[in-house]
């Protein structure tokens, strides 16, 4: 055992194709974990097999990666979180990264702005990016109000020697709008480029307002890739992709909706749709 300890080596990851084709990011939720009020007994071991499972769904049916997101109903607004969650996080994303090959991109979100927990796991466990809640500003969540210190966050990431590891930054999604002051989208995804975001998130259930956010950013930072951060599925794809550079998916993709296995063939056709589109 010692022997195979020290003969396993860490892929390192690079997202080397993000803005130069429309990447598919399957969403791989958690049950809560441990160190959160709503574990349970038995969360942990059915996590870690879906998120195995899950992710050789994707990986085999042609996603580009996955982000593997806790879903603790509750969560910590700051940085503070237990080491038990942490921990957790760690071992699904290892295991996930155990059964993928290194072309499959991982991502970690630490529910709600854990941003340098969630750089540390996807630093240690060979991940290649982790999407920020708030990299800048301030924003109003169920769990309370969350205020960014990127000033904290990358002197961390240069003490971790993380600058690697690229940063989805989300400036108006489900979880971020911004709040203080009358800025623009472009105005707060500029921001955080400068903090620096290697790509930035919108997302709006609307699709005309989903592709006016998404052009209206592209104007103004032509090189900035835009992700979008939900809303899309086998019928809107085409469309809602049209402009933007990728996707975090999560429902479609999954064979009785939102928590249930992801299924494979559903990937393969999604992948199918957005390929016709490059």
């Amino acid at each position: 055992m010692l022997r195979l300890i020290a003969e396993r080596k860490t892929i390192m990851r690079r997202f080397d194709n993000l803005g130069k084709k429309k990447v598919i990011i399957g969403m791989i939720h958690r049950l809560p974990l441990p160190g959160t009020p709503f574990f349970q007994e038995g969360n942990m071991e059915q996590s870690l097999d879906k998120a195995v499972a899950d992710a050789r769904a994707l990986y085999e049916g042609g996603a580009d990666g996955c982000l593997i997101q806790t879903v603790d109903r509750i969560y910590p607004t700051g940085e503070d979180h237990d080491y038990a969650r942490v921990a957790a996080m760690a071992a699904i994303t290892q295991s996930v990264a155990d059964v993928t090959g290194p072309e499959f991109q991982i991502g970690v979100q630490i529910m709600v702005n854990a941003l340098k927990a969630s750089l540390a796991v996807v630093k240690v466990c060979g991940g290649s990016f982790i999407r920020c809640t708030a990299l800048i500003g301030a924003t109003l969540t169920p769990s309370g109000m969350v205020e960014a210190n990127p000033l904290d966050f990358l002197n961390y990431r240069t003490h971790l020697g993380a600058g690697h590891i690229d940063l989805i930054a989300e400036v108006q999604s489900r979880h971020f709008s911004w709040m203080g002051g009358d800025r623009s989208v472009p105005e707060v995804a500029r921001l955080a480029s400068r903090a620096g975001a290697t790509a930035v998130e919108v997302s709006h259930t609307d699709e005309e307002a989903n592709a006016k956010l998404v052009r209206e950013i592209k104007q103004a930072m032509p090189k900035m890739p835009v992700i979008l951060g939900g809303y899309t599925n086998h019928e809107n794809a085409a469309r809602r992709l049209a402009e933007a550079d990728g996707a975090f998916v999560g429902a479609c993709l999954q064979a009785d909706g939102w928590g249930s296995h992801v299924d494979v063939e559903r990937v393969r056709a999604y992948v199918d749709i957005v390929s016709r589109l490059t």
